[in-house]
């Protein structure tokens, strides 16, 4: 008989476990949700030094820092798409992310060959970036075939607070190695490598590859109405649901971006920022659970369209507001709860609306629009920032946005 782990069994306390009444996840997403937090504590000891080693230390421009920000992106939704046709096409979706995390586990002993040259450093975490396009799209389907489809939000939700805790122990790691052997960047790698290899045996030991099941029919809600308006089965759903995603991909900067702009803003010591990650990482990680059933209540794509709203204001504050302590901690927890409402919510948005041969690239296409947009978005906020300066390139953002919020009413109201 299966003993269920200490934070499997704390995690079945808090949201329930398959096979007891009214449960929603199962053992498969909690190890998959372990699989995350081990590889994202490996991606964060290194992803939350490297902006302030490019920008302080190599003094790479914010046009610069803005287009390999970008080009992460890019790499990551061309190789994704491709990645999730493999695994609609071959149903070998568990081999594709195992791929994809041993691709990333190397690229860490990638960054000890690459020294200081930008362009090596960049070509490396590009790489890395591929290895999560190949594992992204066949991981969360793993996740949505673990659990019925009325707890998608639930196990999402279960699935990214964990992979957020990882996102807050990794910088925790990075700067208490750095504590310990000053400017040993090479000590980071090298044990940044050593926890990306227990991410992946925990990946392919012990999580399930789960069958293909029949579609379930439940009984439709209020909020159901609204998701089914323009169901992303149909042609037109899938539509509007990667404009609107792409638009506000575009709208949203990257954490490294802002939380520089953010250090800039309140004049705190660079050292400092990698404990923004941590506090943010914190925000997500515990409204991750709550966001998800409350998309599952009252309609996934409101919360979406609220979380880019959350985040429209931590961009105001720094641009309408004198720095204060209260005020950076209110930017971080706003960003958190953004992340809460839109990072598992619109995968489980086409999860729920697709068929189980489609579900793979369904979720891909759409996240690669995202991504894209965000490439285009990186760019532009780097371009506004070399020119002019943060504030200018915050109002842009904000703007488009703004134009994000309008389209989703556009296009997401319910049919008569």
């Amino acid at each position: 008989m299966y003993q269920a782990s200490p934070i499997a069994r704390v995690l079945g306390a808090l949201v329930g476990r398959r096979g007891e009444r009214g449960a929603v996840v199962g053992r498969n997403v909690v190890l998959l949700g372990l699989t995350s937090l081990v590889t994202d504590v490996s991606a964060e000891m290194v992803s939350t030094i490297l902006p302030l080693y490019l920008l302080y230390s190599l003094e790479v421009s914010p046009l610069g820092l803005g287009a390999i920000d970008g080009l992460y992106h890019a790499v990551e939704a061309i190789v994704r798409v491709s990645s999730a046709y493999l695994a609609d096409r071959l149903g070998r979706m568990k081999a594709l992310a195992a791929i994809g995390y041993a691709l990333s586990a190397v690229c860490k002993l990638g960054l000890l060959l690459a020294g200081s040259g930008v362009s090596a450093i960049a070509g490396v975490v590009a790489v890395d970036r591929m290895g999560k396009g190949v594992r992204a799209a066949p991981r969360d389907a793993l996740v949505s075939l673990s659990v019925p489809r009325r707890a998608l939000g639930a196990a999402f939700g279960v699935h990214r607070a964990l992979d957020t805790t990882g996102a807050m122990l990794g910088p925790l790691v990075a700067f208490g190695l750095l504590a310990v052997v000053p400017g040993g960047y090479d000590v980071v790698f090298v044990v940044s490598f050593c926890v990306a290899l227990l991410g992946l045996a925990i990946f392919l030991l012990l999580v399930e590859s789960p069958a293909p099941r029949a579609e379930e029919k439940e009984a439709e809600g209020p909020a159901d109405n609204v998701e089914r308006a323009s169901s992303p089965a149909r042609p037109s759903g899938i539509a509007s649901l990667a404009v609107v995603g792409a638009v506000f991909g575009a709208g949203a900067v990257s954490d490294g971006l802002f939380y520089l702009v953010l250090q800039k803003w309140a004049g705190f010591e660079p050292r400092f920022v990698p404990l923004v990650f941590v506090a943010s990482a914190l925000s997500f990680a515990a409204l991750a659970i709550p966001m998800g059933r409350l998309a599952d209540h009252v309609g996934r794509r409101r919360v979406f369209v609220a979380g880019h709203v959350l985040l429209a204001g931590a961009y105001a504050i720094v641009l309408a507001a004198q720095p204060s302590t209260a005020l950076i901690v209110g930017c971080v927890l706003l960003v958190g709860a953004f992340y809460a409402a839109t990072d598992g919510v619109l995968i489980a948005v086409v999860s729920a609306g697709m068929t189980e041969e489609r579900r793979t690239t369904g979720i891909a296409s759409l996240t690669t629009a995202v991504s894209l947009a965000r490439f285009v978005g990186s760019l532009g906020f780097g371009a506004v920032w070399a020119a002019w300066d943060f504030r200018h390139a915050l109002s842009v953002q904000i703007a488009v946005l703004g134009i994000g919020v309008a389209a989703s009413v556009m296009v997401w109201r319910p049919r008569a």
